[in-house]
């Protein structure tokens, strides 16, 4: 699904290293992934799901960029940069995308999203825990690991480039601004349509 930010990291790591790939569109919204067809694809039933030539799928956005880039530059050769690369792919799943995903899902997509303000107003507070240890880690960085870009700034740039959907705002994070902007100015860097 074009609009859904773990898609995003996907087709942003396959454009940026110039791989060649059929891009198939599944809609949440319709109930796509609860089909019979789909839930053997990912019994999980989410999205996205990357589907080998052979016919193997891998599931979970993280573990496909992993999968992905574990031999380019987008990775590292360097045990402890894989461990921190890893560490802030768990803290955009752990951290970050279930407060600032989940608000901008119901502010832009659900017909009652605005509806729950407890949801919204929690998930306001978590997600902007997630942005201020971003905004201490970015002190005078560039990017997350290396100073490059690596799956670590593509898993968290997915949905913090689009968070003000959530209503999340920046103006209190100028780290993560700044961040935005190298991840946003990078050749081939793509966006999820608004």
């Amino acid at each position: 699904m074009t609009v859904s930010g773990n898609c995003h990291k996907i087709r942003t790591a396959l454009i940026l290293l110039d791989q060649q790939f059929e891009w198939i569109e599944v809609d949440t919204r319709k109930g796509e992934t609860k089909t019979s067809e789909f839930l053997k694809i990912n019994p999980n039933g989410k999205i996205p799901v990357l589907q080998l030539e052979d016919g193997t799928n891998i599931p979970e956005s993280n573990a496909i960029l992993y999968y992905l880039t574990r031999d380019t530059p987008l990775f590292s050769k360097d045990l402890l940069e894989q461990t921190r690369i890893l560490e802030w792919l768990f803290f955009e799943q752990y951290s970050h995308e279930p407060f600032v995903a989940v608000n901008r899902w119901l502010m832009k997509y659900a017909a009652d999203g605005r509806e729950n303000s407890s949801v919204l107003e929690n998930n306001h507070i978590k997600g902007n825990k997630a942005f201020s240890v971003m905004e201490d880690h970015l002190r005078g960085k560039n990017f997350f690991v290396g100073e490059r870009l690596t799956i670590a700034d593509i898993a968290l740039y997915a949905y913090s480039h689009v968070a003000e959907d959530g209503g999340f705002s920046f103006d209190g994070f100028p780290n993560v601004r700044r961040w935005l902007e190298n991840v946003r100015s990078f050749p081939k860097m793509i966006s999820i349509p608004r």
